[in-house]
């Protein structure tokens, strides 16, 4: 039993949603083997009655019965369960797709099972640490873009624009520190609370860079997040 897992004594339950019995009873064993208390389920109508009782949900999007991105946003409308997703083809647009039916994360498979780990782990330490010592909410406005931290709405000329938790994370967070550029793995520190994020390899910072995509094509402009090669993003404009 890894220590992470076992933080107040509590051991993390998992719902794995894959068609493929094979591959699932396979990650099954593997996650069980860690540690974890793990249920596995084939299809997503299984998946919308089972959910409730895990305390991390491991979606794969390509389902037979009801389409991988439906249950996901279905499941977070019922709760705010941590989900990461799982694509065949590595597309942007489907980590994209993933990310804003409400998804934590996304990974391409295949992919390394320490990674999944890894990632897990980040999620438990969230979900157990203890309250952070967090700067004032306050109200940004950079030209006609503003957001609000305390009701976490953000407006566009006026107009709201419908951001995930982690895409208003990040804007804030970018918004905040407006004078300088952010790297890739500051932003996997503060915003996803991963330590180590060097250890995960380049798709620990396809994590940022699609929530950075997504963040772009919902308000409108590349402008208003500016990539700085080699270094990290800044806010821009418009």
């Amino acid at each position: 039993m890894r220590v992470l897992d076992r933080i107040k004594g509590d051991i993390v339950q998992i719902l794995v949603v894959e068609d493929s019995h094979t591959s699932s009873g396979e990650l099954s064993r593997a996650l069980e083997r860690h540690g974890y208390d793990v249920t596995s389920v084939g299809n997503g109508a299984t998946a919308l009655d089972a959910h409730r009782g895990a305390d991390i949900v491991l979606l794969d999007l390509d389902l037979p019965d009801i389409d991988g991105l439906e249950v996901c946003r279905r499941i977070r409308e019922d709760a705010d369960t941590p989900i990461i997703t799982f694509t065949d083809n590595g597309s942007e647009l489907d980590r994209v797709l993933g990310l804003r039916a409400g998804s934590d994360d996304c990974l391409d498979k295949p992919y390394e099972f320490r990674e999944l780990v890894a990632r897990i782990e980040a999620v438990t330490r969230r979900r157990h640490a203890r309250p952070r010592r967090r700067e004032p909410l306050t109200v940004l406005s950079i030209g006609t873009l503003r957001i609000d931290a305390a009701s976490r709405e953000v407006l566009l000329r006026g107009s709201p624009v419908d951001l995930t938790r982690k895409e208003f994370d990040l804007l804030y967070y970018l918004a905040r520190h407006s004078e300088s550029v952010v790297s890739r793995q500051r932003l996997m520190t503060e915003i996803w609370e991963d330590p180590m994020p060097h250890l995960l390899g380049p798709r620990a910072t396809r994590t940022v860079d699609t929530h950075v995509s997504s963040l772009r094509s919902k308000l409108g402009r590349s402008s208003w997040i500016r990539t700085v090669r080699g270094v990290g993003f800044r806010v821009g404009h418009e």
